[in-house]
């Protein structure tokens, strides 16, 4: 080793043990310092934790309240366009604005509970309709919740009239639709046509009621039936107005 030293400083060269040791230490310095910055970092983490630990919990917080604001404000705009639909309903009758509230249980009836009843003026047999249409009359009423019964129902009888020939019938709930009876066997009724109310004891004349999506003709009858579409998709009531007689 002597020698080799000896011969690197003649030539002015650097020693390759020299070389070698420099290498070690250096690399023993390098280890040293990425544990020390591991440690330090490490240490820095954990006092940082609790903090973290706090900012997470306040931004779940101020997501779950901002998800809360954005269903309320969801609901409040959707009310607020079912009120404006029914808005100029209720300034043509004079009507009595009111909400569906309930629905039987089971489906036993094709029914639906609004949350107006006497002491809003509501009575029985009143004609109840939506902003597009004619939906049901009032079955019973309470003093402040009264009992619908939809068109769809197999008890409703509606007068009602194809608009486009004006062909008188009878509309009868059918559960799912709506069947025009006794329509006269010569009409010249078209899928697509109109009907609508004829003046009656629940609802005044020409409020929509459906369109007609089939026609059954029978060979031994005077008369043809239509089966209609109502107008208002009475699954999806909000909004509606209480016509009085």
């Amino acid at each position: 080793m002597a020698l080799v030293q000896i011969g690197a400083e003649r030539t002015g060269s650097e020693s390759p043990i020299t070389t070698a040791g420099t290498s070690v230490l250096s690399f023993a310095q390098i280890a040293a310092s990425s544990v020390s910055g591991g440690v330090r970092g490490f240490g820095a983490s954990m006092l940082a934790l609790p903090q973290l630990t706090r900012d997470a919990a306040a931004l779940r917080a101020e997501n779950a309240r901002l998800t809360q604001e954005n269903a309320r404000l969801h609901e409040l705009a959707t009310a607020y366009a079912a009120e404006s639909e029914v808005r100029p309903v209720v300034e043509l009758y004079r009507g009595v604005e009111a909400r569906v509230v309930g629905f039987p249980p089971e489906n036993e009836s094709r029914a639906v509970t609004i949350d107006k009843g006497s002491t809003s003026g509501v009575h029985r047999d009143d004609g109840v309709l939506a902003a597009g249409g004619a939906i049901g009359r009032v079955e019973s009423v309470g003093p402040f919740s009264s009992t619908v019964v939809l068109i769809t129902d197999y008890t409703s009888r509606i007068p009602a009239v194809v608009r486009r020939g004006r062909w008188w019938g009878i509309a009868r709930g059918n559960v799912g639709s709506v069947r025009v009876e006794y329509v006269p066997e010569d009409a010249p009724m078209r899928v697509g046509d109109l009907i609508v109310t004829g003046e009656g004891r629940s609802f005044h004349a020409g409020v929509p009621i459906g369109t007609v999506t089939a026609i059954e003709r029978g060979d031994a009858t005077l008369y043809q039936t239509a089966i209609v579409k109502p107008a208002v998709d009475l699954g999806a009531l909000d909004r509606v107005v209480v016509v009085p007689h």
